[in-house]
């Protein structure tokens, strides 16, 4: 599975937001900057967040963006779907199977019951999770990196 940099610019730049909230709009350009991401880019995925309920906007001086909801209650899934980034990890492009006679392959179980474990841990972990540092990442030890480089390369294979 690839996230494309919609999702992962999107909660980038929600989890900014959620460790500068003050209670003031924070402006787009700001969080831009911070997060090296295109200000124009940025304004298209806000305003699917928008759409999403997920952040409000407040317009005129002193305007920007906040969160609609608690950082506690805003999911990482939420904000990925929000932007409509799919938690796909097959290459089926429809529901009847992913080969050329519309069968399922051998291994299409699997990388659906993956999808399916994707899916429950971004919902189970929150904007406030990420920007307290409560997200436990991989270990720097060269063998857990060689490892997950191996596994990147097999999802993405499929």
């Amino acid at each position: 599975m690839k996230l494309s940099t919609k999702g992962r610019y999107a909660v980038m730049a929600m989890v900014d937001i959620s460790k500068s909230a003050t209670g003031k709009p924070i402006a787009l350009a700001d969080v831009a900057e911070r997060q090296e991401i295109s200000l124009s880019y940025l304004e298209q995925l806000f305003g699917k967040l928008r759409r999403a309920e997920l952040v409000k906007s407040v317009r005129g001086p002193g305007g920007g963006y906040l969160l609609a909801r608690k950082a506690v209650e805003i999911h990482i899934s939420d904000v990925i779907l929000a932007v409509d980034e799919p938690i796909s990890t097959t290459r089926c492009k429809n529901a009847k199977g992913c080969r050329s006679d519309d069968a399922r392959c051998l291994t299409h179980g699997l990388w659906e019951a993956l999808r399916d474990q994707i899916y429950l841990y971004l919902a189970s972990v929150s904007l406030e999770d990420v920007a307290e540092g409560r997200v436990q990442g991989m270990d720097d030890s060269p063998e857990m990196h060689q490892d997950t480089q191996s596994t990147n390369t097999i999802i993405a294979a499929e």
